[in-house]
């Protein structure tokens, strides 16, 4: 083994001397072979509780992380309630590196205003796998826009794990805007969302995650937005009648690292993280389409609960309604919002085949 330390005196005790005059190329590679050799621990925060898609996600990218990396990394879990009760509390964790690496999604705005594009209603394509690619594609993910947007929040994004439909759930049917008029519907603390369904007709309000079971069986809430697998790990369903899928949405987290911890990363160790994250991208889809899937027959078969699927004309008047939020999200958040609402337009048009070609793309 070459000996990288550089010692100018000699050393009665000294095994080998190397000289003195070692190039700085030399010191970068000693730096990045110490570095990836060092035993670390990267703590990974979730949104969601045991049992759900993130953490599903988060065990595959910890087993494939410790194994690459022959043990130097160990992956720690923290699970929703383990590093707090809000969302923030989470976001502010990875800002200054405390946590690592985390999930961010619909809150994420108060964090990264940028990333309320994800929440915004027909853009991504009906297709949730041509959704899947359109967001972990170069074009998205690393353009400039995207990546400076976190970047500037001292976060870096390395993908995007979609969870499925966003579905609406009320105790009244909603087939049109004006079902939904005046309705107490529970929205993410994001502006966007509150913009998006006030278009709607609706009454948003926002509700910790945690208390929302509580104020939807009491009415403090009427309806509420989730994908299928957390209305049922969370027992929502239990106090709504009806169940809608307009396919306006779908729940995405983007996948953020501290950018201090990133950049002190070795170019080995970033190689590994490009490596898993793709891999699991794949993987990351399957997950949420079996736990959708088998928690929509655990509904049905738990509950007298009516599911609604929107048809293409009953969609299209939500969609004429929503469409001024995205000039909205454009105004309010500034230049980046404009870029990197254009790079995922140009990303879901390659993703779908070069078919769309302006933000209409669903």
């Amino acid at each position: 083994m070459k000996a990288f330390s550089v010692f100018c005196a000699v050393s009665l005790t000294a095994l080998m001397l190397t000289g003195c005059g070692e190039s700085s190329d030399s010191s970068q590679s000693s730096d990045s072979a110490k570095s990836a050799d060092t035993k670390q621990t990267w703590k990974f925060g979730l949104e969601e509780i045991e049992g759900s898609v993130q953490y599903q996600y988060a065990a595959e990218f910890k087993k494939m992380i410790e194994k690459q990396s022959d043990g130097n990394i160990t992956v720690q879990l923290l699970p929703y309630g383990k590093w707090g009760s809000t969302y923030s509390a989470l976001y502010d964790a990875i800002q200054s590196g405390s946590i690592e690496i985390g999930f961010g999604s619909g809150a994420l705005g108060g964090t990264v205003p940028e990333s309320q594009l994800l929440s915004l209603n027909f853009i991504m394509p009906p297709d949730q796998w041509q959704t899947v690619q359109a967001l972990n594609s170069d074009t998205f993910l690393e353009s400039d826009a995207w990546q400076t947007a976190f970047g500037n929040r001292d976060l870096v994004p390395l993908a995007e794990l979609t969870e499925g439909y966003q579905v609406w759930t009320a105790n009244k049917a909603i087939k049109t805007p004006q079902d939904m008029k005046n309705l107490h519907i529970r929205v993410m603390d994001n502006s966007l969302l509150r913009s998006t369904y006030r278009a709607y007709g609706a009454s948003p309000i926002t509700i910790a995650y945690g208390e929302l079971y509580s104020a939807l069986q009491q009415g403090q809430a009427e309806g509420n937005i989730q994908p299928v697998f957390a209305h049922e790990e969370m027992g929502f369903y239990e106090v709504q009648k009806y169940m809608i899928f307009a396919k306006q949405s779908q729940f995405v987290a983007t996948l953020m690292g501290n950018k201090d911890w990133y950049d002190g990363l070795s170019d080995d160790q970033k190689k590994l993280v490009k490596d898993v994250t793709g891999k699991l991208v794949k993987t990351g889809y399957d997950v949420q389409e079996k736990f959708n899937k088998e928690r929509l027959d655990t509904i049905k078969s738990k509950s007298n609960i009516e599911i609604i699927n929107l048809d293409e004309d009953q969609r299209e008047q939500f969609r004429e309604m929503v469409k001024p939020v995205r000039q909205s999200f454009v105004d309010d958040v500034g230049e980046g919002a404009q870029k990197s609402l254009d790079a995922l337009v140009k990303a879901v048009d390659e993703a779908k085949g070069g078919d769309s070609g302006d933000s209409k793309t669903q």
